[in-house]
């Protein structure tokens, strides 16, 4: 993992092959440009249409999709609080959207063997949002718009313009888990001190 006290990695959208390659588990990052909100039932959506052959209603390439359902919008602001849902729950329905080339993925908690695999084959990079500061992450989305599934509520697709959004890259090409890695950073540092909490 990256050092802390580095300087967080600015990142704009639409993320390339060679910002990728650059990134490795544990780097602080800030994040710039447009991005998609989608998640549990959005997920579902988006993947059988993947299994029907038809259109996706945006364009993969290159995208970042943040895992995110806000709560309903106050008078005056573009978005309720915006926290970051469970990737988890998407871990079924990612390998095919990166498989059509989904870049990135925005959310908390690890990720099965199969999805940090598909995110290696494709180069692709999963970031964690830091949970419960969901106001704070809605203050970094300065546009957000529904493009599908309305119906859905909280849960529809949304296109959303972000600026300076801070993120932790968890899993990276080279195999990097920054979840695992900070684990065996604890163990070895309680070994040394004697120290296990």
């Amino acid at each position: 993992m990256s050092d802390s006290a580095q300087e967080p990695k600015v990142i704009r959208t639409p993320l390339t092959d060679d910002v990728i390659a650059d990134l490795r588990a544990g780097d602080q990052c800030l994040i710039s440009g447009e991005i998609i909100g989608a998640r549990d039932a959005a997920h579902q959506l988006l993947f059988e249409m993947i299994q029907r052959g038809e259109p996706l209603p945006f364009d993969l390439s290159g995208t970042i999709i943040y895992y995110v359902g806000p709560t309903p919008t106050r008078p005056g602001a573009v978005i309720g609080s915006a926290g970051p849902t469970t990737s988890s729950r998407m871990d079924a329905f990612t390998p095919a959207l990166l498989e059509r080339g989904l870049k990135g993925m925005i959310g908390k908690g690890q990720r099965s063997e199969v999805v940090k695999e598909a995110i290696i084959e494709h180069r692709a990079v999963y970031f964690a949002a830091p949970g419960g500061l969901g106001a704070v992450l809605a203050s970094k989305i300065v546009s957000s718009d529904m493009i599908f599934a309305e119906h859905l509520g909280p849960e529809a697709i949304r296109r959303m313009v972000v600026d300076a959004m801070p993120v932790v890259v968890v899993n990276d090409i080279h195999g990097g888990d920054a979840y695992i890695g900070g684990r065996e950073r604890y163990m070895q540092d309680a070994e040394k001190t004697g120290d296990f909490g």
